[in-house]
């Protein structure tokens, strides 16, 4: 069974994708039969560039397309085109508008810088209010016994031969 599918390829975390028709056995990496495509996903709106003869050529022959693929052929228009050749009705779905991008809002002048202008700090006065005066008592020293002091005496210094 043939596939339409998407193939990765592009850095890490900076995927693109080509869109490849390629036997369903084979893996992601796998060799494929024809190149009808490329997406990129990364700029905002994504790019997507397919060449809708001969993706029209594989979905006749019987190619599936992954639900991926079936997205990208859907805006490419190939999709449409193919289920009117088969004699099927079919109305693509609208696509939604581009949002609006923000309005930049509108810068404000910058207020004028005035010299600072001294204020006078007044301090309201604070009610003080006297505490009565609590003497300590005087806690007698207690004695403990002195150790008498031991002379010692020191040694005297020799003196060098002259």
């Amino acid at each position: 069974m043939v596939r339409i599918r998407l193939r990765r390829m592009g850095a890490k975390k900076h995927p693109f994708y080509r869109v490849v028709v390629v036997d369903s056995r084979k893996g992601r990496r796998g060799l494929y039969r024809e190149i009808i495509g490329t997406y990129d996903p990364m700029p905002d709106p994504s790019k997507i560039n397919i060449k809708n003869e001969r993706a029209l050529y594989w979905l006749g022959v019987g190619a599936q397309p992954s639900d991926t693929a079936k997205y990208l052929l859907q805006e490419s228009g190939a999709w449409g085109d193919f289920m009117k050749s088969k004699g099927i009705e079919y109305t693509p779905r609208p696509k939604p508008e581009p949002k609006p991008e923000p309005k930049p809002e509108p810068k404000k002048a910058a207020p004028k810088k005035e010299e600072p202008v001294a204020e006078a700090v007044v301090e309201e006065p604070v009610a003080v209010v006297e505490e009565p005066v609590v003497e300590a008592v005087a806690e007698a020293p207690t004695e403990e016994p002195v150790a008498e002091e031991t002379a010692v005496e020191e040694a005297p210094a020799e003196e060098a031969p002259a």
